[in-house]
């Protein structure tokens, strides 16, 4: 609002022209995604198999395909490894990204510049590439992991196979992904403490705060908005992560007990032609990440109604 000479105040016209400027926006998401969402809701209540691919119309089994996955205690068995996988990587990644951003705060122009142009090599590195350094790194034959824990006394890693064992899988898994994923919280974070001014850092330190109250009380507060969805991405990221778990059992063990979601969903409708039962089980993560986000949303209606 603004106020005249007399100090009443005029409320801004509203225009319909921001409306239309995202219109075109709208249009190209609906598009996008729009006709892949419905499909899949559609297959998700019918059975869709490979005689459907070939032209035969498939048949309506209503909520049949999610009674199936209710009673699939292999479903919950990647649900819940699914679930725990995320929570872990995502929270692991945040707290690294923290970590190392505040290391960028601290450090010297040159320090920091070497350490933000690794993250950036880090983080440009494809996917396959990535996960192929890594399936070396912990090779059973020739790894280097092998090769240097092997010389610790008492230790023996000699063939250890590090992708044939669910556990050192997912735990492999977990580095990679943390590995991917630091650059993009450390960087956004660092954006956000370049906000934090430093006046109000030095009388918190002459006041006698120390580096724990400085961030809990001060920089934890003020980047709290980015870490909110830096959380909330990585989340969602982790949850349906594909590509590096395909390739770490392309290399490992073809057992279920290494899949997670995204894998699963492949194994149901690529590789069984079950259409159907794969669309159910994306619905299923689909409501899962709505869930997420929800909190997400809900945090920030309530921020925006405190600064009203």
């Amino acid at each position: 609002m603004s106020a005249t000479s007399n100090g009443a105040r005029i409320a801004p016209r509203r225009t319909g022209v921001p409306y239309l400027l995202i219109v075109p926006a709208i249009l190209a998401l609906l598009l996008g995604l729009g006709y892949p969402l419905v499909w899949q809701f559609i297959t998700a209540f019918q059975e869709y198999g490979l005689a459907q691919q070939f032209g035969k119309a498939p048949d309506w089994v209503g909520f049949a395909n999610f009674g199936a996955l209710v009673s699939d205690g292999e479903f919950w068995a990647v649900l819940v490894r699914s679930l725990l996988f995320c929570v872990v990587t995502a929270f692991a990644t945040v707290l690294v990204g923290v970590l190392l951003a505040l290391l960028m705060n601290a450090i010297g122009r040159a320090a920091r510049l070497t350490l933000q142009i690794s993250l950036l090599l880090a983080w440009a590195t494809p996917v396959a590439a990535a996960t192929t350094i890594f399936i070396w790194l912990f090779d059973r034959r020739r790894g280097v992991v092998n090769y240097l824990l092997d010389l610790l006394p008492g230790v023996d890693m000699n063939r250890y196979d590090w992708l044939g064992h669910p556990l050192t899988f997912f735990f492999v898994a977990s580095i990679l992904i943390v590995w991917m994923s630091v650059p993009f919280v450390a960087f956004a974070v660092y954006a956000g403490l370049t906000q934090v001014s430093e006046e109000v850092l030095e009388a918190a330190q002459l006041d006698g705060a120390g580096g724990w109250q400085r961030y809990r009380l001060i920089i934890g507060p003020m980047i709290r908005p980015v870490l909110s969805i830096v959380l909330l991405l990585q989340l969602i990221w982790d949850l349906r992560v594909f590509a590096q778990i395909t390739l770490l059992k392309d290399a490992g063990s073809k057992s279920g007990d290494f899949d997670l979601l995204g894998t699963y969903i492949y194994k149901l409708g690529a590789s069984a032609n079950d259409f159907g039962m794969a669309s159910a089980v994306s619905i299923v993560v689909l409501i899962i990440t709505l869930a997420i986000s929800w909190v997400y949303v809900r945090d920030l209606l309530a921020q925006d109604k405190e600064t009203r």
